[in-house]
């Protein structure tokens, strides 16, 4: 617990000193989305009886909670390959679960604070929804996974450059086709399965139907919980070939 609390810590001590950055840096596309997209066209266009604008914030709730918490990658790529920290971390008494847990913890507090963002930005707009229970639920969830994804990504990962592929082919690409700013049930059936595929589709799906106080699927939840514990363990290999 020491260890895991040292590394989060340290996480928390570097985004501190960035914070104002940090939060103009979480305000600028959800903000821009809400005026481009939410505003021009939240009270025209309408899902299940819900303004776009009412749609739109659960998407961008579960996207900026992904790319936050990936966005924690970044972070332990320059420690790596700039600062040699990770080398300090191999010569510490620290275990790789520790390790990983304070790195995951640290994604996950990235992704809350930037999901409050979201949820600030969007009080002007008038927009009431339900932020009960489930909704936090499957925001955790989500964090979760992308920052469990994170790390272990991080670790696989050989330049700085390699990062930025990922981001690009990798993050980008879901969090447009991840249920975020379009039903996903208005697509084919062979696209609806194919987007199945991705975690963040069920956590858009899930953070909405919370939001809408509509019912929950279990089976979301369980495939969120899978895929994280899955990438929780990924993490712990790659950090132990890593240390090799």
């Amino acid at each position: 617990m020491n260890g895991l609390f040292a590394v989060y810590l340290r996480e928390l001590l570097i985004l501190k000193r960035r914070i104002k950055r940090q939060l103009a840096g979480m305000a600028v596309s959800p903000l821009l989305y809400l005026l481009a997209f939410g505003y021009v066209m939240g009270k025209e266009v309408k899902f299940n009886d819900h303004t776009y604008l009412e749609f739109l914030i659960p998407g961008l709730v579960a996207m900026t909670s992904m790319t936050q918490a990936f966005a924690i990658a970044t972070d332990i790529n320059i420690a790596r390959f700039y600062w040699l920290i990770f080398e300090e971390f191999q010569a510490a008494p620290l275990s790789n679960v520790a390790y990983v847990a304070g790195e995951v913890f640290a994604g996950m507090t990235r992704a809350l604070l930037g999901v409050w963002v979201i949820l600030f930005l969007s009080l002007p707009f008038g927009v009431i929804l339900h932020y009960g229970f489930f909704f936090w639920l499957s925001v955790l969830l989500n964090s979760f996974v992308f920052a469990s994804l994170a790390v272990s990504l991080a670790m696989l990962v050989r330049s700085h450059a390699d990062q930025a592929l990922l981001n690009t082919f990798v993050i980008t690409p879901m969090a447009f086709l991840g249920g975020t700013f379009f039903p996903v049930d208005r697509l084919p059936g062979w696209a609806q399965n194919i987007l199945s595929l991705l975690p963040l589709t069920h956590s858009s799906q899930l953070i909405r139907a919370s939001a809408f106080k509509s019912s929950i699927e279990p089976v979301s939840i369980a495939v969120l919980i899978i895929v994280g514990a899955l990438s929780f363990i990924f993490a712990y290999k790659s950090v132990d070939k890593a240390r090799d």
